[in-house]
């Protein structure tokens, strides 16, 4: 793919987009097309990137961003909705809006498709999260369109929102935090610029039709997850223990003032569902060299000067 080569981003403003046109912009990549509906996150988008062009646009809605794929020479579809209290926002979000972006892609044969799903979709979790990102990776095998499907665990970095930036920011505010249970509930978290280096790798090599579960290399416990934060940004919060079920009624209760909540009842399940995903060696299958080591992985994350301090909006 030459370094001139049209690339389509639906989905862009979010914590992947962010940092892959961060990425793509450091290897030489100049003709880059962001698409994202979040106004607030499009416009730090634009103020980041004068250079790229950015499509404030919701997918799930027919409209002028389809033709902005003509001539593109690959689409990394982005786009998820991952946390809510009903169902709706993720059947438009991860249903309707691919099934739009793979009817444009038809219309202007693009030909090539690098689609990020989840593990969850290999989940013992059945929510509404998890039942749409199945249906949307399955539209993609089916489309016939050509692809490779990208699955992460749970991924951070810069300009994480949700996760691990969102507790960082609830630790700089509160002397105490929160553990469910004991906390041992063990966690593959995946640096997301190793998981940037991944698409960039599978648009250069196009592999077809493969299904790949990129899963963090280290195994990670939830509490340690936490202090390893907590120790790099270097605040003094104290970590206490609450019984799972109280943890569970609380975050009920909080739903009832906040329609959008950083926290649900539902993502507490799968966090202690007890999934263990599969490890393939994907950094040589994809030829990026080793892992980010976890520890190094959360400092470059969080003591970056410039993007480190960059927060995005739920």
């Amino acid at each position: 793919m030459e370094k001139d080569s049209k690339i389509l981003l639906p989905g862009a403003a979010g914590l992947v987009g962010q940092n892959l046109i961060v990425l793509l912009k450091q290897q030489g990549y100049s003709h880059l097309v962001a698409i994202d509906k979040h106004p607030t996150n499009t416009a730090m988008l634009r103020e980041l990137h004068p250079d790229v062009q950015v499509i404030e646009a919701d997918l799930a809605e027919p409209g002028a961003w389809e033709e902005s794929l003509a001539g593109a020479e690959a689409v990394v579809m982005l786009q998820a909705h991952i946390g809510d209290l009903d169902s709706e926002p993720f059947v438009r979000n991860n249903i309707r809006s691919t099934e739009r972006v793979l009817a444009a892609m038809k219309r202007h044969r693009v030909p090539y498709l690098v689609h990020v799903s989840s593990s969850v979709v290999e989940s013992l979790a059945d929510d509404d999260y998890t039942k749409t990102k199945r249906r949307q990776e399955q539209l993609v095998v089916d489309s016939g369109v050509p692809h490779c499907v990208l699955r992460p665990t749970l991924m951070f970095g810069w300009f994480d929102r949700k996760h691990l930036g969102w507790l960082s920011r609830f630790m700089k505010r509160v002397p105490l935090f929160p553990i469910p249970g004991d906390g041992k509930y063990p966690r593959q978290p995946l640096y997301v610029m190793d998981f940037c280096r991944i698409i960039l790798s599978a648009m250069r090599k196009h592999p077809m039709g493969g299904v790949y579960n990129i899963t963090g290399k280290e195994r990670v416990d939830y509490v340690d997850i936490i202090r390893t934060i907590r120790d790099t940004i270097g605040v003094n919060t104290l970590i206490f223990h609450i019984p799972f079920r109280l943890f569970r009624a609380l975050l009920r209760i909080y739903a009832l003032f906040d329609r959008h909540p950083p926290f649900t009842a539902d993502q507490l399940d799968a966090l202690v569902a007890g999934d263990e995903f599969e490890l393939i060696p994907w950094w040589d299958i994809f030829e990026i060299g080793e892992a980010t080591p976890f520890k190094r992985a959360i400092e470059e994350t969080f003591l970056d000067p410039v993007y480190g301090k960059i927060q995005l909006d739920f």
